[in-house]
């Protein structure tokens, strides 16, 4: 076990779920009738999507595996 294991996991997890609030975050652009909505949406999955990033390229820095080839 590596030095930073504990770290990569908890990465990962953090991770996992800004993907998951990405998602969620298109789904209700796509499904919105309002163009606020829509743009704010939008908006939110790229911020969370930038945090992502940043939580991956740590994941890599610390040994841990993660790369991002399964982006939404």
């Amino acid at each position: 076990m590596g030095d930073y294991d504990d770290l990569v996991e908890r990465l990962s997890a953090i991770e996992e779920e800004l993907r998951d609030r990405a998602y969620e975050r298109l789904r209700d652009a796509a499904t919105s009738s309002d163009e606020d909505n829509q743009a704010n949406a939008k908006a939110d999955e790229k911020v969370l999507l930038q945090a992502r990033r940043a939580i991956a390229r740590a994941i890599q820095a610390l040994g841990g595996g993660n790369d991002l080839g399964n982006e939404p």
